[in-house]
């Protein structure tokens, strides 16, 4: 090929200069790209969602439940508390410290999730252990944001109190917190006698009182269990936990066959906090001389249901759903 067919090939295919006015410049700078032009993710990008995770099982659940729905879990385990077999189950999996929030939103915004839900239990007792500032070892952020419940004590330390700065200090870094049984409501138990054995008529009486102690103690954000004997309140839950509160239960009636009455509170935010029961807890109530589990359909979470009632079963134990409000039983 000659070298003036080439020269002439060259010039053709460059294009001419462009010339843009100074406003033409400055709308060409910032107006945003048109669609053609947009960094979008496709239609069929998997959605993320974050998860922050504490103790027991439930956490395991629900990010099957996310993976099944074809979701990308990101996951946050509470060090000493979560299970580490989360990281079989997400796209990825880290440990975080219990007093860790800062580092807890730059990795939920380092994968670009703007969606999370809690699940499992923080044990509030270590909140109340000596030395807890050197134990936790809290980020700046942390303390900026208990520094009015645990340093100067301008707020109060309820759960409800804690649990609702941890959201709001998320959603103002752009993470929304969703109800974990949104991605699971068949955990919610429905209403109905669940085991073979139902509560006889004295056993009604006392989950109808039950019922309306620890509701009051919902109110007051103490706790959400009652332990009954005879209308009589045996025990009450505060931080110890269900369990604790059963145990004390059985040790203070050795008479057994007691009833424990579990609510959600009046004004349950579905997001945290969220009464539930499993095999443990039957256990627990058997092991302590209790007969009766009465909970809140709808509003509790049962935990491997099939294994929490066949024990009951076995154990001779009666548990009933009941809607709040529901006449049955709760007006007898």
């Amino acid at each position: 090929m000659k070298a003036g067919t080439v020269r002439s090939m060259v010039a053709a295919s460059q294009l001419p200069p462009i010339r843009l006015s100074p406003s033409s410049l400055i709308l060409h700078l910032f107006m945003p790209p048109s669609p053609a032009t947009a960094d979008v993710q496709p239609a069929s990008a998997a959605r993320r969602v974050g998860l922050l995770a504490g103790w027991g099982r439930y956490p395991l659940l629900i990010a099957e439940a996310l993976r099944q729905q074809g979701c990308r879990v990101y996951a946050l385990g509470v060090a000493g508390l979560a299970d580490p077999r989360l990281g079989e189950l997400c796209e990825d999996f880290q440990w975080v410290g219990l007093a860790r929030f800062g580092a807890a939103i730059r990795y939920f915004q380092r994968h670009a999730v703007t969606e999370a839900t809690m699940a499992g239990k923080v044990h509030k007792v270590l909140l109340f252990q000596p030395w807890r500032w050197l134990r936790h070892v809290p980020d700046l952020r942390t303390v900026r944001m208990f520094l009015p419940h645990f340093l100067t004590r301008r707020d109060d330390c309820r759960d409800d109190t804690l649990l609702g700065v941890i959201v709001r200090e998320f959603a103002d870094c752009g993470i929304r917190f969703a109800p974990a049984t949104d991605y699971a409501p068949q955990l919610l138990v429905g209403p109905g006698q669940l085991t073979r054995r139902g509560p006889s008529p004295a056993q009604w009486k006392d989950i109808a009182f039950g019922w309306r102690m620890a509701k009051e103690m919902g109110r007051l954000d103490i706790g959400q269990t009652v332990a009954v004997k005879d209308q009589a309140v045996l025990a009450v839950e505060a931080v110890e936990g269900t369990d604790e509160c059963i145990r004390r239960a059985g040790t203070l009636c050795r008479l057994g066959g007691f009833a424990v009455v579990k609510v959600a509170k009046p004004r349950q935010d579905m997001r945290f906090d969220v009464p539930t029961v499993g095999p443990g807890t039957v256990e627990t109530l058997a092991t302590a001389g209790g007969r009766v589990l009465a909970v809140e359909a709808g509003r509790t979470i049962l935990l491997d249901a099939s294994q929490a009632l066949a024990l009951a079963d076995r154990r001779g134990l009666a548990i009933v759903a009941i809607k709040d409000g529901e006449d049955s039983g709760l007006g007898s």
